[in-house]
């Protein structure tokens, strides 16, 4: 018969502790960040932990019926899933219902509250010049900007809040509190990532254009001292005006909204939109260590957009507080507005302030996902409790384990001693899915749903499967007459490739599940892809050792009956044996 081979192969059969002990290390290690942590148990999903399910109406806006369509529905489903699970927010269902709704369904978790209130949030994006702003109650406060960035603030009795900026392309303003409580208590500061132009445009910026006193007919006069009454009587201290005052604008037309800063709230007359927030291509949070900064949003545009963001940069530089600011407007509320000192070119741009890390992240998701090409209302919004679930996930645990009970059962009764082995193997399968699941929850936002629950109980019987290929070939190779030895080792090769080409088939199937799926579905295909990946960890780093060590002891070694391993239960042949070949026959001539 032929011996193991020797050299590196033979170096590890002799030394199967080494897996054994590195498996132990990394669950003793995978334990105790767990532990270490403070989650311990797996985060869940909505249909589990419960949490809010929204259903948003898409309304048409006057004379576009016809834009409520499946490709702007889609467009819409596919930005508001980015937003929210921009957030972190991990396993949140969105999708349409009928040809108008759309259903979006956020667990119960971090973020989930911030995360429902990005989602209503459903208008479009704009960048528009600011050409006026006060705060709700009282006379404004007059910040200035030194060359070295660094601000400070005094009371004025102007309508409006006077500021003005370093044009240095290293430095920017810092926001500082007003010196009174009626002045404005903060101001953005827009810094550009490459040097500014040199040159202004001379035309006249939109906002000018559509600011009361630009129009010489008598009735873009009249307009405006309509608008310039509406701003007049606006209050934005109350709730009802916050989230109203700028909702139904046109994009073309200037406008009066409301925006919060350091907790207080400001009205502002807008000018027409100068740049649209589909012309936004990326929007981050970075955290400025060289600078006193702290966090700041960065932007990049696309082609068009940064042109026509230097042309408005480059018009509002030319122009003092508060006309040398843009508002960023959604929803037709004012989330920032940043003031320029020069023309921001390049495409891309940096907004710093005294910003907490959750709100840039706020800023930068609304920049990145807020463009939809559909207005949408909220209709309603309703708590999920997670009582169904709970009686579906304990019926499904139920099954799990006469599922589980089912196996174990078959492995003793055919298996017998080898069962040893296959029943420690399933339990250390079982602790290092648990653990990983519990950190991948504060890690990439996972949560356990039931179908993920399904994929769990599904890998018992992969697992379960793997052992049953490596114990059919170590029989096989009893029954060609070899001891458990030599067995286990000729064994191991070929049952390794069918279990390496079985679990690649079944990570294949749930790696195309969840590209190609959505919603709870990918938790099934997370959970099955998850699972047969540690199935081969734990076959070539436990099970496959502990049987080469098991293989010496005389239990296994001699086939007694109760070891699953009897040759003559096996019907296994005569023992091999190595015979000498006979020589050949001398001649008596030669001799």
């Amino acid at each position: 018969m032929a011996a193991p081979k020797r050299g590196r192969n033979a170096s590890a059969q002799s030394k199967p502790g080494r897996s054994l002990a590195l498996i132990l290390i990394a669950i003793v290690a995978l334990t105790g960040g767990m532990f270490a942590s403070g989650h311990t148990t797996p985060r869940l999903g909505i249909d589990l932990a419960g949490g809010t399910s929204i259903t948003l109406r898409a309304v048409p806006e006057k004379g576009q019926e016809s834009a409520i369509n499946k490709a702007n529905m889609d467009t819409a489903v596919d930005i508001m899933n980015r937003r929210v699970n921009g957030l972190g927010v991990s396993e949140a269902e969105v999708q349409t219902q009928g040809t108008r709704n759309i259903i979006v369904n956020i667990p119960k978790g971090t973020n989930s509250e911030q995360a429902r209130q990005q989602v209503g949030t459903t208008a479009k994006l704009y960048f528009r010049p600011v050409l006026a702003t006060e705060a709700s109650v009282g006379a404004t406060a007059t910040p200035s900007a030194s060359a070295s960035g660094s601000a400070s603030s005094s009371p004025s009795s102007s309508a409006s809040p006077k500021t003005t900026a370093s044009s240095s392309k290293t430095a920017s303003a810092t926001p500082s509190a007003s010196a009174t409580s009626q002045g404005r208590a903060a101001s953005d500061a827009l810094k550009a990532d490459s040097t500014p132009s040199a040159s202004a445009s001379a035309s006249a910026s939109a906002s000018a254009s559509a600011s009361p006193s630009a129009s010489s007919s008598s009735a873009a006069s009249a307009a405006a001292a309509k608008l310039e009454a509406q701003y007049t009587a606006l209050d934005c201290s109350k709730k009802s005006v916050q989230t109203t005052a700028g909702r139904g604008a046109k994009a073309t037309d200037a406008a009066v909204a409301c925006g919060k800063v350091s907790g207080i709230w400001y009205k502002y007359l807008l000018g027409p939109a100068a740049v649209d927030g589909t012309d936004v291509k990326k929007a981050s949070a970075v955290y400025n260590t060289t600078t006193a900064a702290g966090w700041q949003v960065t932007m990049d545009f696309t082609g068009k957009g940064g042109d026509k963001f230097a042309k408005v940069t480059g018009e509002l530089a030319k122009n003092t507080a508060p006309q040398n600011e843009f508002g960023i407007v959604l929803d037709g509320q004012v989330v920032s507005s940043p003031s320029v000192s020069s023309s921001i070119t390049g495409g891309s741009a940096e907004i710093s302030g005294s910003f907490t890390q959750e709100e840039a992240q706020s800023l930068a998701n609304m920049l990145s996902y807020g463009a939809l090409p559909l207005t949408f209302k909220t209709d309603s919004v309703t708590t999920v409790t997670a009582a169904l679930g709970g009686e579906q996930l304990h019926a499904g645990l139920i099954a799990g384990a006469i599922g589980l009970a089912l196996v174990v059962i078959y492995l003793l009764i055919f298996y017998r001693g080898l069962s040893v082995i296959a029943i420690p193997s399933l339990l250390v399968s079982a602790i290092l899915t648990y653990v990983i699941m519990a950190l991948l929850g504060p890690g990439i936002g996972f949560a356990l749903n039931l179908p993920a629950v399904c994929g769990a109980i599904v890998a018992i019987g992969i697992t379960a499967d793997s052992f049953i290929v490596f114990f059919e070939r170590i029989r096989d190779e009893i029954r060609e007459g070899r001891s458990l030895r030599p067995a286990v080792e000729r064994a191991w090769p070929r049952a390794r490739r069918t279990i390496l080409v079985s679990d690649f088939v079944s990570f294949l199937a749930a790696a195309v599940l969840f590209i190609v799926t959505v919603g709870k579905v990918q938790g099934f295909a997370f959970t099955l892809g998850l699972t047969t990946v540690l199935d081969v960890v734990v076959v070539f780093l436990f099970t496959k050792p502990l049987m080469t060590i098991l293989a010496r002891r005389k239990f296994f070694a001699n086939g007694h009956k109760y070891s699953g391993l009897d040759p003559k239960a096996l019907g296994a042949k005569a023992p091999l044996r190595r015979t000498r070949r006979p020589s050949a026959p001398v001649d008596p001539k030669e001799a």
